[in-house]
């Protein structure tokens, strides 16, 4: 068991009150007799208790066995005749003060839970922002990158394999960095990633450009992908998760060449 969550939890506090069930009051006894710090933190509350009493009724003659025993004690008692008149009000004034320490307690507890939740919505919040404003200048960067007279833009059409499937390429000479929109292309299958890669034409040299791995994972499904090479043309292919030395040629998904000016 965990300790400081037990306590933090209150259920310590609404168990002083006498606030449980008859159920939860048992339980609840059952535990801090087996953990001795259980047992200090009722003995501290009972004392708080009976401070706040005091603070409210100057009567320092009670301990909080006499308040509990005035408040709960049902046992018959036999009346003696020259028994004394029974000074309510002294009585009433420690039940109220108990009650009001019991809704004190109470008001902390459900006040820290509130301010608990209150800072996990900000911080998540927060971070929603921070997510929504990254995501935002990402955005505006791609649209400055596809009107760039200079960027290259390779449209790669869909294969055998797969002819519904495309893709493009926006290629940036002067960076080696490769933009890959590739919305086109269906989910992989389990245990298969999508490889790109940057084909030589004559003779026809692949050289793999890496695997898109976190393509389910990203809903814009654009890449950006370093390629220092002279490429000719661009493929993409359906390989075994960790991608493959050369492209498997049965799961050429898109391919598309690069045209002699942008």
């Amino acid at each position: 068991m965990n300790i400081k969550e037990y306590i933090a939890s209150g259920i310590l506090e609404l168990y002083v009150a006498g606030s449980l069930s008859e159920k939860e009051n048992e339980e609840v006894h059952a535990t801090i007799q087996k953990y001795p710090e259980l047992l200090e933190e009722v003995a501290s509350i009972e004392k708080a208790i009976v401070i706040l009493s005091a603070a409210a009724k100057k009567d320092d003659s009670y301990s909080f066995a006499d308040i509990q025993n005035k408040l709960q004690d049902k046992a018959p008692k036999v009346i003696p005749i020259s028994k004394p008149k029974t000074n309510w009000s002294q009585l009433s004034g420690w039940a109220a003060a108990f009650i009001i320490g019991s809704v004190l307690i109470y008001t902390v507890i459900q006040n820290n839970n509130l301010k608990t939740q209150i800072a996990t919505e900000k911080q998540q919040l927060e971070e929603q922002i921070d997510k929504a404003s990254n995501s935002l200048a990402e955005a505006e960067k791609l649209i400055e990158v596809f009107r760039d007279k200079e960027i290259i833009s390779v449209p790669l059409a869909g294969q055998k394999v797969s002819p519904n499937s495309y893709a493009k390429v926006y290629w940036d000479k002067k960076t080696n960095a490769i933009y890959l929109d590739a919305k086109g292309l269906p989910d992989p299958p389990k245990g298969k990633v999508y490889q790109l890669w940057s084909l030589k034409l004559s003779p026809l040299t692949p050289t793999s450009l890496g695997t898109i791995d976190t393509f389910t994972a990203d809903a814009n499904k654009i890449f950006t992908i370093e390629n220092p090479n002279e490429s000719e043309a661009f493929g993409i292919t359906l390989e075994p998760e960790g991608g493959s030395e050369s492209p498997t040629l049965e799961q050429l998904y898109t391919l598309g060449a690069v045209s002699a000016s942008p």
